[in-house]
């Protein structure tokens, strides 16, 4: 534990936990360590009760009872008054409507991930846009735009969530590192837009690599992750997206715009976890990723857009995730891909005392300005996140603090109507997170998706701008 642990802010009222998965429970005990609130004052609400020793352990009520979209009204309006809180943390929920749901009632609200109703991920009947992260933002930011309705926090965990503020210190180091002198934080949107522009950052990479091992190895016909088996495979059956810069000079031939909203982004006629794309991180090097569907690939690339007088884009640039899940999530992948995406009978979440040891090293590469490359972000190991809080894994815990730095920005700012990730202060959530996301680290790099290419096979590269994405991806 930590010493001293700060109580960040006193909420009086109620919070509901939507969902008891490993981040529920990761994210339970610090609630009650960093917020003035009493245990009786927390429930749980949860599709089954496998977890309610946790809750007993805590003191919290929990109710089991699957959240439909035929019960939501009736579940939360048992749940919830005017200036209570909602943390949505589930899976197969739709979240738009969970939203919509505390905007008309006073609630605030936060979630992880803008989840559909069941089944929405594999809907043939929607079209590859309306399955999309892109689609789902899009509907949510029509709830509650502007001060002064009830604040709800969209997709703050890790990432999409930290990766956002991780982007805003990058930019300031590189400021300082590129020569541009002690720059001071922006204070709204257009400033850090025009920061990114003037520092020439034309592709940024949410990179990850996850290292830890499992004690007892993936067997034939088994799913096994480091958090949601669920959640990661059904964002992974999603269009591959990607905020898509102003400097790409080719549409990708599979490609597609989505013809309403911001416009910022693109995605691909292809699941993200059939779509690889090249990046780097300091202790991996260079590596393959999935290019897996996140809100931070479109909000981002939409927070840092700078247009011209006429209100064309002057400057926006890529943004997409590089994924590399541990190693026995590669192989559940590879026979997830084989079984045309239909999901392994048998599925494994790996709880902390199941991992043997590994770190999970999750930041940010900033990419194509004065100094190529530069990556910022966290490196926590499975025994430091054990050491920290119970019931969470290297993985979880960096998506618990940022659970955790999210719910307390809203619980101080209860009147922002619904927000992105960019929009709250990034200094303000960083503080609270950081104590649980073992070591930041900030390193430079010469790296390019060009390095060691062409020398076994010739390939068709843009050697004039390494950052073009038909560079970066992976065929």
């Amino acid at each position: 534990m930590t010493n001293q642990p700060s109580l960040h802010v006193v909420f009086p009222n109620r919070l509901v936990i939507l969902g008891f998965g490993c981040i529920g429970r990761g994210v339970l005990p610090l609630l009650l360590r960093h917020i003035d609130i009493r245990p009786e004052q927390v429930s749980v609400v949860t599709e089954y009760d496998s977890h309610a020793d946790v809750a007993r352990e805590y003191g919290v009520r929990l109710r089991a009872e699957t959240v439909t979209k035929s019960n939501y009204r009736h579940v939360l309006g048992d749940e919830l008054r005017a200036g209570d809180f909602l943390l949505n943390l589930s899976i197969n929920v739709g979240s738009v409507d969970l939203i919509d749901w505390c905007q008309a009632h006073g609630v605030l609200y936060l979630d992880a991930c803008i989840e559909p109703w069941a089944g929405g991920y594999y809907d043939n009947a929607l079209t590859p846009s309306q399955r999309s992260n892109y689609g789902l933002r899009e509907e949510a930011l029509t709830l509650g735009r502007g001060g002064g309705a009830p604040t709800a926090v969209l997709t703050h965990g890790v990432n999409p969530g930290l990766v956002s503020h991780f982007v805003k210190q990058a930019l300031l180091d590189l400021a300082a590192g590129c020569g541009l002198g002690e720059t001071a934080a922006p204070e709204a949107r257009a400033g850090w837009a025009d920061l990114a522009h003037r520092l020439g950052v034309k592709t940024i990479h949410v990179a990850e690599r996850d290292f830890q091992i499992a004690l007892q190895p993936r067997v034939h016909g088994e799913f096994v992750n480091t958090w949601s088996v669920e959640g990661f495979v059904g964002e992974g059956c999603q269009p591959a997206e990607l905020g898509w810069g102003s400097h790409e000079k080719h549409l990708p031939a599979d490609g597609r715009r989505h013809g309403y909203g911001c416009d910022a982004a693109i995605y691909l006629e292809r699941p993200g976890a059939a779509t690889r794309v090249r990046s780097w991180t300091p202790l991996a090097g260079s590596y393959h990723g999935f290019l897996i569907t996140h809100g931070e690939s479109i909000s981002i690339a939409d927070y840092l857009t700078v247009r011209d007088a006429e209100g064309g884009v002057a400057y926006r640039p890529t943004v997409h995730y590089a994924y590399h899940p541990c190693d026995d999530t590669v192989m559940s992948m590879h026979d997830l891909a084989g079984r045309e995406w239909r999901l392994q009978e048998r599925l494994r979440t790996l709880e902390a005392e199941d991992i043997a040891g590994g770190i999970d090293e999750l930041g940010v590469l900033l990419c194509g300005h004065a100094r190529t490359a530069y990556w910022y972000g966290s490196r926590l190991s499975n025994d430091e996140a054990r050491s920290l809080t119970p019931h969470n894994n290297a993985t979880s815990l960096q998506t618990a603090a940022g659970v955790l730095g999210g719910v307390i920005w809203a619980m101080r700012h209860p009147k922002a109507g619904v927000v992105d990730p960019d929009e709250m202060d990034f200094r303000e959530v960083l503080d609270v997170a950081r104590p649980y996301l073992g070591e930041m680290v900030g390193v430079y790099s010469d790296w390019t998706p060009l390095e060691g290419r062409g020398a076994l096979f010739h390939e068709e590269l843009d050697t004039d701008d390494p950052w073009q994405f038909s560079n970066v991806r992976v065929w």
